[in-house]
């Protein structure tokens, strides 16, 4: 068995993460004790390095840490690597990005989620990259109650439906996080479970 310790506070990561990971061998734990790296890096994997570094000096052990965030085209990609501290509440997110978009039409809304995750060793050291993105438009308006974040404002094409409105196995398929996440798990099963 593999144990890996995800570099993150956040309780919904940890579910997302478990969901999407079918393979028995490999076991999420989150971190234990005081865990509030400064995420101050120029890009998604820069503040996913930070993270997982910091988390290995604490746990001493495999750690992964992921960074994500939405890149709406027209807006330069933001709110890209600030899209947690885009607003105070998630609500206040949608609602400010929603305005932000008003006078835009739905055709120049493109957006997509990037996911970019590292893995390292229990000394920091960086072992594997991986970077899942999923594309899509903002929608007018916020539909859906699944998920979490931007994902009642995500519309994907191919559903005809937002994040929110997809079922979680659907969701969990085409998520930019599954597409991170589920290459880095067959990394994973072929490169540790050796050792």
């Amino acid at each position: 068995m593999i144990k890996i310790i995800i570099a993150t506070s956040n309780p919904h990561k940890l579910e997302e993460i478990n969901a999407i990971n079918k393979n028995p061998e490999i076991v999420f734990d989150v971190v234990r004790g005081e865990f509030n790296p400064v995420e101050d890096g120029k890009d998604f994997k820069e503040n996913a390095i930070i993270k997982a570094k910091e988390a290995s000096g604490i746990m001493q052990t495999y750690c992964l840490a992921d960074d994500s965030g939405l890149c709406v085209d027209i807006l330069n990609n933001r709110p890209g690597i600030h899209s947690a501290r885009y607003a105070n509440t998630q609500k206040e997110k949608i609602s400010k990005l929603l305005n932000e978009l008003k006078d835009v039409p739905f055709e120049k809304r493109n957006a997509h989620f990037t996911c970019s995750m590292v893995l390292t060793d229990k000394d920091g050291n960086i072992i594997h990259t991986e970077e899942g993105k999923v594309f899509g438009f903002i929608s007018q308006e916020a539909k859906g109650i699944n998920g979490f974040g931007y994902d009642p404002v995500f519309f994907v094409p191919e559903y005809n439906k937002t994040i929110a409105q997809l079922p979680e196995d659907i969701k969990n398929t085409i998520s930019h996080r599954a597409n991170a996440l589920i290459p880095m798990l067959n990394w994973i099963q072929e490169n540790l479970s050796k050792n």
